[in-house]
């Protein structure tokens, strides 16, 4: 069996919870690129679904992250919809915010593989342990508007592609494939509103 049959028998045989997960997620990551604050809502149902998912999936490292997404869907709508201008605005973070994020979640990530690994059965403990930590921060910065968030959200889709597809949700590892992309364009789309604040 081929590859791509193995993907869509994969997709067929998919839970209708998956598919409401995967389909509210990727409405979620279209909203964000283009700054709308309905996404969060997108996000907490998404997330909310995927903590259920993650947890008989035998990911629990993510299934945390899930929890915190649900968490930081309502912290994104209040810090969106504040009234005080300066929330509205891109910002960029510097090169040693983003070397000591990279520096934390690294070391983080480690450690919490190491425990996950060692006491649990978690799969892939390190690998979903990278995409746990990097995630967080990458959410926190969605949440702040720090453009660099897309770029993190490259590498964290591209990983979380092999990490799903290992579980057996191939639907959810297109939805990842599809995140790349649309991460991709979210980079362009408030990098352009970003030099377009810099001018006025």
């Amino acid at each position: 069996m081929s590859f791509f049959t193995l993907i869509w028998e994969g997709i067929k045989a998919t839970s209708m919870i998956e598919w409401l997960a995967v389909v509210s997620s990727i409405i979620y990551v279209i909203l964000a690129a283009k700054r709308i604050i309905l996404c969060w809502l997108f996000a907490f149902i998404g997330s909310t679904l995927f903590v259920y998912l993650c947890y008989i999936g035998q990911l629990y490292i993510e299934s945390f992250l899930q929890l915190f997404y649900v968490a930081m869907a309502i912290i994104g709508w209040l810090s969106w919809n504040n009234s005080n201008s300066d929330v509205h605005s891109i910002k960029k973070w510097s090169t040693n915010n983003h070397a000591l994020n990279i520096f934390v979640c690294a070391f983080v990530a480690f450690v919490i593989g190491f425990i996950f690994d060692k006491y649990t059965h978690q799969a892939n403990p390190y690998v979903d342990a990278f995409t746990t930590c990097f995630s967080l921060s990458a959410t926190f910065m969605v949440t702040r508007k720090i453009i660099g968030n897309w770029v993190y959200w490259i590498f964290i889709d591209l990983v979380s592609i092999y990490l799903y597809a290992q579980r057996d949700y191939h639907l959810t590892a297109v939805q990842y494939g599809i995140f790349t992309l649309l991460a991709m364009y979210g980079y362009m789309a408030w990098k352009k509103e970003y030099k377009r604040q810099k001018v006025c």
